[in-house]
């Protein structure tokens, strides 16, 4: 399952959320505005900015949103639904 770190007031993290919903792509989300744990691993993995995309610990897609948008629907459920 995918997670996507957002925060609140966030327009590419509403896009990124909406996106996968409507690709109906599972994910979890976690707002590192309100949760300081996943603001320091976001930080420690070098971003300074949401949304940041994850699977297993590790980067889905550079990028945020618009690395998200620019994957072809096929792209993105097979990197979604890999093991």
């Amino acid at each position: 399952m995918l997670t996507v770190y957002s925060k609140a007031n966030c327009p590419f993290c509403d896009q990124a959320k909406n996106l996968l919903k409507l690709k109906n792509i599972e994910f979890e989300e976690v707002r590192v505005d309100l949760v300081p744990e996943a603001r320091e691993f976001i930080v420690s993995e070098g971003h300074r900015t949401v949304p940041q995309i994850y699977k297993d610990g590790k980067v889905f897609v550079q990028g945020g949103y618009q690395g998200l948008a620019r994957l072809t629907e096929s792209e993105l459920k097979e990197k979604a639904n890999a093991v």
